[in-house]
């Protein structure tokens, strides 16, 4: 396990297949493993994953991180947990149209679920998943005041969102003296989307990181986490297509750079993009079922990009 002497990572395990395609005897071993090598945020969420489940609900990477922390009550202190709510299906089958959404009686009922699953009395991190039209965001900042003044919520993100909602948001919250969102999560990686594209996986018309709320983070301050930055394996991994969201004359570029990067780190290229991220101040979030991709990203996170590398990787068109 951890020593002083070990750093504390920048990189975030994703628990998002935990309990569904990743077992639990796999799940703890990276777990351990994460915390051994200096890791401290895990991410999970209510709904996950609901799409791999035999009942078609989420709540069983929540479970898988109750039972590991329950077996191991001397690391709660070494590792942050947070969990996202908002996106559970009302029933099996009934997302996108029924889900529960960030109404004040949602967020009270799933993250009362979410704290009972996890066996926790307290968050890290609380995550809105995607934004929700239907509700006003003042309602959902004033339940979320309730869990922060609660002690219940050390601090509370939005994933999925637009800028302006979450200015609005963190406005409410500053005219209650409530805790204001202070990180953001969003799918980012090197390569950039076609405009009027998604990314696989990208379900939100918010979700990956734009220029304006990439400069509103940097303005506030917010924390920025990125979500699927290795392309699900497609940097590295020949089987896999880089999907076609980036096909466009402007990566080929970019991907030329990478690749020159990578040769001088003796890296390859999805290290390389992970080293870029922490370069520039974000959090890259991993969501592997080996041992061997969680060592191979923990070894990337510490590559020590140069001021030089970082500026070619950004200015190629």
């Amino acid at each position: 396990m951890t020593t002083s002497t070990t750093p504390t990572s920048p990189l975030v395990l994703g628990a998002m297949m935990f309990g569904t395609t990743v077992d639990e005897v796999s799940a703890f071993a990276l777990l351990d493993r994460f915390v051994e090598r200096g890791g401290v945020w895990i991410d999970t969420a209510d709904c996950y994953s609901f799409w791999a489940s035999a009942d078609g609900q989420g709540g069983d990477s929540e479970r898988v991180l109750g039972r590991w922390l329950a077996a191991r009550p001397d690391l709660r202190e070494r590792v942050k947990i947070a969990t996202k709510l908002g996106a559970e299906p009302l029933w099996a089958g009934s997302w996108p149209d029924r889900r529960t959404g960030l109404s004040a009686r949602a967020v009270r009922d799933a993250f009362a679920g979410s704290l009972d699953r996890l066996g926790l009395e307290s968050v890290d991190l609380l995550w809105l998943h995607q934004e929700d039209r239907r509700t006003p965001i003042e309602e959902t900042v004033d339940a979320l005041a309730e869990l922060t003044g609660a002690g219940l919520a050390h601090r509370v993100g939005a994933s999925n969102h637009p800028a302006w909602r979450v200015e609005r948001a963190r406005a409410h919250a500053r005219s209650i003296g409530s805790v204001p969102l202070d990180a953001l999560q969003l799918n980012a990686t090197y390569l950039r989307v076609r405009p009027g594209t998604r990314p696989p996986g990208v379900e939100h018309r918010f979700g990956v990181l734009s220029d304006e709320q990439r400069d509103y983070a940097d303005e506030h301050g917010l924390e920025i986490w990125a979500y699927t930055p290795l392309l699900s394996g497609a940097y590295d991994n020949p089987a896999k297509q880089i999907p076609e969201a980036y096909d466009h004359v402007g990566n080929i570029r970019r991907l030329e750079v990478l690749d020159d990067v990578a040769g001088e780190l003796g890296a390859t290229r999805g290290q390389t993009v992970l080293a870029w991220h922490v370069a520039r101040g974000v959090r890259p979030m991993l969501g592997g079922s080996r041992l061997d991709q969680l060592d191979t990203a923990m070894d990337a996170v510490l590559l020590p990009l140069t001021a030089e590398q970082v500026h070619r990787l950004d200015a190629a068109v």
